[in-house]
């Protein structure tokens, strides 16, 4: 079956080359490559025209278009009855696309085909970022992972089925996207090998902003409140009460429930770390171990202040736009 490869961009000139470059050298070509650009004001589009002989490219400005937007887009474009979906700002491995569609072969074929994203590190401060922030397989469940669309395959008769990504929210189009497919298709096929590399935030405060800009999204669309719950709960609530122990008690209050606290908001982002620190040094090593709290801290502030927001954006709209209610839909 004919595989349709789609991406949006916006002012990527800086690093559209490395995905392109990773397309043209896939093991399993595609069929067609659907690029939407929103209307870069950079290179962007004059990069992408350079790969015209080299892919069957096919480059479409949608000036203005959101992220949901550019996809939709490029779906309605495709030719083929697979769409294998990515996003710039990634490099993929030669295997990307031939593991995604190689559950649709099956018996009986897949509906929609979960790839995986790891780490794509250069700095000390981006190894911590990565294991403070990205999961490794083996933290997967493949009967419930989600997967980000810059990894994900699956039929365009599911696309449509799943109503399409929705154009009305910025950020997490892919998350809401997800909880409709699997509502119209069941469960997904885990392709753990279809490997997209993803180069995390290089610094505190692009984090912060990232970390506010998801968190806002979470709010619009309604998405994790027990997380949210947990962490108001967690640093208005324990927090605070951990200090009073130790002032009216004892200062051992204060050592014990650093401990249990500190297991609880950072060994799994230490335990990650021992996979992935294997080519740095002793120094860099020592600073990504102290990286890691200020890291896992810094997204649960930006987290904090940037959910009500979104979540007074919604429900200043919920009356009027009945497609934010898209759980009952």
């Amino acid at each position: 079956m004919k595989v349709s490869v789609i991406c949006t961009v916006f002012n990527e000139g800086y690093s559209i080359q490395s995905l392109m470059d990773t397309l043209c050298s896939q093991s399993v070509s595609p069929d067609e490559v659907i690029v939407v650009d929103g209307g870069s004001t950079d290179d962007t589009v004059d990069y992408l025209q350079q790969y015209r002989e080299r892919l069957p490219l096919r480059v479409i400005v949608e000036p203005g278009a959101n992220i949901s937007r550019g996809r939709n887009v490029a779906i309605e474009a495709a030719a083929g009855p697979i769409i294998a979906s990515t996003d710039a700002g990634v490099r993929l491995a030669p295997g990307w696309l031939a593991e995604l569609c190689r559950p649709f072969q099956a018996q009986p074929p897949a509906k929609v085909v979960a790839g995986f994203f790891v780490p794509d590190t250069y700095t000390a401060f981006e190894v911590a970022m990565g294991a403070t922030v990205l999961p490794v397989v083996t933290d997967i469940d493949p009967a419930t992972f989600l997967p980000s669309s810059r990894s994900i395959a699956f039929l365009k008769s599911s696309w449509v089925a799943a109503d399409r990504y929705p154009e009305w929210i910025d950020v997490c189009e892919d998350l809401i996207f997800d909880f409709r497919l699997r509502d119209q298709v069941g469960a997904f096929v885990f392709a753990p090998q279809a490997l997209a590399y993803f180069r995390p935030r290089s610094s505190l405060w692009a984090f912060f902003k990232q970390y506010y800009t998801y968190a806002r999204g979470d709010g619009k669309a309604d998405l994790w409140r027990k997380r949210h719950a947990i962490r108001y709960l967690t640093y208005g609530v324990a927090l605070p009460l951990s200090i009073i122990l130790g002032v009216v008690f004892s200062p051992w209050w204060w050592l014990f429930l650093g401990v249990v606290g500190g297991l609880g908001l950072f060994f799994t982002a230490y335990r990650r770390l021992l996979g992935l620190w294997q080519e740095l040094g002793l120094r860099d090593k020592l600073k990504a171990i102290f990286w890691i709290p200020i890291i896992r801290v810094t997204g649960d502030v930006a987290k904090m202040i940037g959910y009500p927001v979104g979540l007074k954006w919604r429900l200043a709209r919920l009356a009027t736009q009945p497609e934010l209610r898209w759980r009952e839909s």
